[in-house]
């Protein structure tokens, strides 16, 4: 009997260690490919970005689609918030990503959140989060935008599908927030070559139309 509970204890006591190790899911460099996420950026400014002063909201700034983040991604389920050591980006060199994120606070606030599960250091991740949009081509039906328009989801994934031949439809999700266009989800192969997304990744917008602000 004495010797039932100290297998007990020893089973017990391994579950908790195992516990308290960290998930396959929280190790920086363990994952299946990235999800390059774009929001529009005016929705943004309306809904968000205007209370807060952002400069990206200026009149005149012709921001479109902005880079809202790329992120490591398992096929089921997702890292975040890893350890690493990996050193954290400066204030200049996060402000130095504002073109591409929209601001200087988003891009670290993608690092910090998605960027440390990449595996790479904190230049490498926003030189990558650069190459994989350089790769997408923005559809010109959107480019400089004069006019709030209201356009079915599958429209929008079908413009991104003609300006990308080597995409797939699986491979690009539109999803909303309300009645606004919230991102497009374009998924990623590690090589940055486009790719079928994951079963929690594509689940398309179901309204029959959503809103696009004009471009500021």
């Amino acid at each position: 009997m004495a010797q039932g509970a100290r297998v007990l204890r020893a089973l017990l006591l391994a579950l908790a260690l195992l516990a308290g190790a960290p998930g396959h899911a929280d190790q920086p460099g363990r994952f299946d490919y990235y999800v390059l996420a774009l929001s529009w950026s005016p929705n943004w400014c309306r809904t968000t970005g205007d209370d807060r002063q952002a400069a990206q909201c200026d009149p005149g700034g012709g921001a479109d689609f902005t880079l809202h983040g790329l992120w490591p991604q398992h096929e089921r389920g997702w890292p975040a918030d890893c350890v690493t050591p990996a050193r954290d980006p400066s204030r200049r060199e996060t402000a130095a990503q504002a073109d591409l994120f929209g601001s200087g606070g988003q891009a670290w606030y993608q690092w910090r959140k998605h960027g440390r599960c990449s595996g790479l250091s904190a230049a490498d991740y926003f030189r990558t989060a650069r190459a994989a949009l350089d790769r997408i081509r923005l559809p010109e039906h959107f480019e400089g935008l004069d006019r709030d328009i209201s356009i079915p989801p599958a429209l929008i994934e079908r413009a991104f599908l003609l300006a990308n031949p080597d995409m797939r439809a699986d491979g690009v999700t539109v999803t909303c927030k309300r009645d606004d266009l919230a991102e497009i989800r374009i998924c990623l192969t590690r090589d940055l070559t486009p790719r079928a997304c994951g079963a929690d990744i594509s689940r398309d917008c179901s309204r029959d139309a959503i809103r696009m602000d004009r471009v500021r």
